[in-house]
């Protein structure tokens, strides 16, 4: 039996040395505001326990982590034909990148690039005013963590609004091909306020376990999708979690993951556990630098990686 606490404790003192590492998100004018000298990490196993270590209870913005819980709500909602509207492949360039989606005619590569996430959040808003999509997601955030004190900042929220020219672009570039359904402002302004989630690595570390247990959340008993769902966004993970760096994560770290400009990983043990990690500074892609470091330790450590020990 592996003494995951002690594993825990041992990567927080092996990143210690090394705080501050990397660049803030400094695009966005709250995230660049944040400490960059902190690092926290949380691990929930499948039978429900959470070991933590360093900034593990500091709330952050989850940002683009929060993707892997719009699809789950959307391949909720909309079953397969999400895939109509957007791909499943690795993109290979910048998340938000439009040189693609020109080339595609408005069909974006993968729903964890920002154009993807915005067509995403397009298909939970179907039926819903955006206030509405919004709650949708709370809710459904705070039952997979069984946790009713996740929030959303505002202000991170706004910050986004007021500084997110490319995300205009690219909504209203798939608008004007057809693959974005609601008025650009409605999508985006969900769009915004679901990257604007904040929560720290015990939350998180929580909201994902259903990934790492065949659908099932073992905190609360409940399904929250089909073992084959969960197999399949684990996938995606895998292949397109980390933008333009996720063939580089998956051969260090190897397990499906997702990332976010705030600095957190929320990254998955399949049959072992959900853990996430955070820390402010990202390396020249975009991912968690310290972050990534940890997780391949952890990989290392734990034997977790999906390719073997």
């Amino acid at each position: 039996m592996q003494d995951i606490q002690a594993i825990v404790d041992s990567i927080y003192d092996s990143m210690l040395p090394r705080l501050g590492e990397g660049k803030v998100a400094d695009y966005i004018p709250e995230l660049a505001k944040v400490d960059p000298n902190q690092f926290g990490i949380a691990i929930t196993t499948v039978d429900g326990t959470t070991y933590t270590a360093g900034n593990a209870l500091v709330p952050f913005s989850i940002q683009s982590i929060s993707k892997v819980f719009m699809l789950t709500l959307a391949l909720g909602k909309a079953g397969e034909t999400v895939w109509n509207r957007v791909g499943r492949e690795p993109s290979g360039s910048s998340f938000n990148s439009i040189v693609q989606l020109e080339h595609e005619h408005g069909i974006p590569r993968n729903p964890f690039v920002n154009a993807g996430a915005i067509v995403v959040t397009d298909i939970v808003l179907s039926g819903h005013q955006p206030r509405e999509a919004i709650g949708e997601l709370l809710r459904f955030v705070r039952y997979l963590a069984d946790d009713d004190t996740i929030s959303i900042d505002d202000t991170v929220a706004k910050s986004e609004q007021a500084t997110g020219f490319r995300n205009f672009a690219l909504a209203n570039f798939m608008r004007s091909f057809g693959n974005l359904h609601h008025p650009v402002e409605y999508t985006l302004g969900v769009y915004f306020h679901q990257c604007a989630l904040s929560m720290t690595c015990a939350q998180l570390s929580r909201a994902g376990l259903f990934l790492a247990n065949r659908g099932r959340n073992p905190l609360t008993g409940h399904t929250v999708v089909s073992d084959r769902r969960a197999r399949r966004i684990n996938a995606l993970m895998l292949t397109c979690g980390h933008y333009d760096g996720s063939g580089d994560f998956a051969y260090h770290v190897g397990l499906p993951g997702k990332s976010g400009v705030g600095g957190g990983i929320m990254a998955v043990a399949p049959g072992n556990a959900s853990i996430a990690v955070w820390s402010p500074g990202l390396n020249k892609v975009g991912n968690s630098a310290l972050g990534s470091q940890a997780l391949e330790l952890l990989a290392t450590k734990t034997g977790w990686s999906v390719f073997g020990a």
